[in-house]
């Protein structure tokens, strides 16, 4: 592991290098963005034995940059006027433009986003960015918050500025039943804990609203996405990711899942080990394939 730092008009954004044991040449380049009141460490927490994402990244040859978001980690806090996921989305995508520029990416570079980190995950591919993103998978997030739920009363809190939530409030949302997950994951995850803008916290409710169908219709790389069954702040039905589905491009190429018996943090259960093998199969297809539309709006996919 080796840390980063890059400035994008003036701002610190600050990392982690997760290098592969044995890099596999066809693998693209993974950048992943943490959610909410998470350092980019989030993506280095073991689930099971199998090991974090991290680590079933680099033994799979793939190198994984981790960022830690504005306000988090040493990234620069940003004013609270300015602190919009479409600004994080800003910086970041100049951040990993900076950050691919020294290096050859001839595979393209996979996003991806847990949760809050998904939400400006899709705000960048919105973007369409100059360097080579391929695709993105996010998880932890959809298209509808259920009303009056845990994620309307965590935005609802009275607070403003840096704040922190105790960890065992944090724990009733994180987590799916009894059995999905050990109490090694559980303290192995308080490591990358961290405070939060409560900014983002009061926005992240309001998000799919108000920004999905427009960010969703923007994004032209293949999506993989993966809801909770037992996701304490999404609606994780199937009514609610056919919702998700339906607001990008029916020409986009989308891979969707509800995953059972986990909660909100999939990848700290003991089946987020089989939910990273899926996305890196997902990204190793972004770079080994192309898809064209035809003129019936049938996906063609071929090997390059």
């Amino acid at each position: 592991m080796h840390a980063l730092s890059t400035v994008v008009h003036n701002h610190i954004l600050a990392g982690q290098l997760y290098p592969a044991d044995h890099r596999n040449s066809q693998a693209p380049l993974l950048v992943a963005l943490h959610g909410g009141l998470y350092t980019g460490r989030y993506f280095n927490v073991p689930g099971s034995a199998a090991g974090s994402f991290a680590e079933i990244a680099n033994r799979n040859g793939f190198d994984l940059i981790t960022i830690d978001r504005p306000g988090y980690g040493d990234s620069t806090l940003l004013d609270e006027e300015e602190n919009t996921f479409a600004r994080q989305a800003e910086l970041l995508d100049g951040a990993i433009e900076n950050l691919v520029s020294s290096r050859n990416e001839s595979a393209g570079v996979v996003l991806v986003g847990h949760s809050i980190g998904g939400m400006i995950g899709l705000e960048i591919a919105a973007r369409q960015p100059g360097w080579n993103l391929i695709g993105i998978s996010v998880t932890g997030m959809g298209a509808r918050i259920p009303a009056h739920g845990a994620a309307e009363e965590l935005g609802a809190l009275p607070l403003s500025g840096v704040v922190d939530v105790p960890i065992s409030e944090r724990e009733k949302l994180w987590y799916g039943p009894e059995g999905s997950y050990t109490a090694a994951a559980v303290e192995a995850a308080r490591h990358s804990y961290a405070p939060a803008p409560m900014v983002e916290l009061t926005a992240a409710p309001t998000w799919a609203a108000a920004r999905l169908a427009v960010v969703a219709r923007a994004v032209d790389v293949p999506v993989h996405h993966a809801l909770a069954e037992f996701d304490a702040l999404w609606d994780s039905s199937a009514d609610a990711r056919d919702l998700f589905l339906s607001s990008f491009s029916d020409n986009l190429w989308i891979e969707s899942e509800i995953v059972p018996g986990v909660g909100h943090c999939l990848d700290h259960h003991l089946s987020g080990a089989a939910l990273h093998l899926r996305q890196l199969a997902f990204a190793l297809e972004c770079a080994s394939s192309s898809y064209s539309i035809g003129s019936d709006g049938q996906i063609s996919v071929s090997a390059l």
